[in-house]
């Protein structure tokens, strides 16, 4: 599943594809991903459109036009990106923005689940890469915190864009364990958490930026290594302790046994 750093290199092809272009023509080609809105009434408000800006809005992308506003969510396989011409769409595509300069954005989706809605994207809670996601702001959201940490961290109510693979990855970076309780760990721990949620964001956003390929996994030009993530089984690469996975709602979570406690 596409995860803030992911999105973020997909907000770069939007903007790339869409800089300076009117969209001429927009097609929805399965309707259920823009329910209840109508595809019609959603084709009709964008075609004719001029491209003004794209923002990330937690995991979703928000395209702003001259007169419209459409936000799209990735889901679990959804992509954008731009092709030379609509015959050429591969038949996974669930939308395309056909553009002034002949080219075309389409939003690819094998399985189905995306989203592309008329209007701003939905609230979130804070996003870690924004001046307002700061230690203290976040150690006060920790303090009311409940249940395991790693679940908590994934509530995108309270914290916008963090997904699965990079909460495991901050929380072995801080060496907490996954299934402490947020209210349980004190300020310096928290603050070392907030550290390497934002660091470890930067770097991956700086990595997906210059070789995101596709949603679920890591491309080969791609600089960011995970220290747990998908590693069960391996050594940690600081104490030697192997790598251990439990599932907590319904989602992998990796740890080292020795380091995260």
């Amino acid at each position: 599943m596409p995860e803030l750093p992911e999105v973020e290199a997909v907000c770069a092809v939007v903007r790339r594809a869409l800089a300076g272009r009117t969209v001429v023509a927009f097609r929805i080609l399965r309707r259920r991903i823009c329910s209840p809105q109508r595809p019609a009434t959603v084709e009709r408000a964008v075609a004719g459109r001029r491209f003004l800006a794209v923002e990330r809005r937690g995991k979703a992308i928000e395209i702003r036009l001259d007169g419209a506003t459409l936000w799209i969510h990735l889901r679990m396989t959804g992509n954008l990106y731009r092709i030379a011409n609509a015959r050429l769409r591969a038949h996974t595509v669930s939308a395309y923005f056909v553009l002034d300069d002949g080219g075309v954005l389409v939003f690819d989706d094998p399985r189905g689940l995306g989203v592309l809605r008329l209007g701003p994207a939905p609230p979130t809670g804070l996003d870690p890469l924004n001046p307002e996601f700061t230690a203290a702001r976040f150690v006060e959201l920790a303090r009311r915190g409940r249940g395991a940490i790693k679940t908590w961290l994934l509530d995108q109510h309270r914290i916008a864009g963090l997904g699965n693979i990079y909460a495991a990855e901050a929380l072995f970076e801080a060496g907490i364990d996954p299934r402490r309780s947020p209210d349980s760990l004190r300020r310096p721990r928290l603050e070392r958490l907030h550290g390497a949620i934002v660091r470890i964001l930067t770097d991956a956003v700086e990595s997906a930026s210059l070789a995101y390929q596709r949603p679920g996994g890591f491309a080969d030009g791609e600089r960011f290594d995970p220290a747990v993530y998908g590693r069960e089984g391996l050594p940690c690469l600081r104490c030697g302790r192997p790598i251990r996975r439990l599932v907590q709602g319904g989602r992998s979570t990796y740890l080292c046994p020795g380091c995260q406690r």
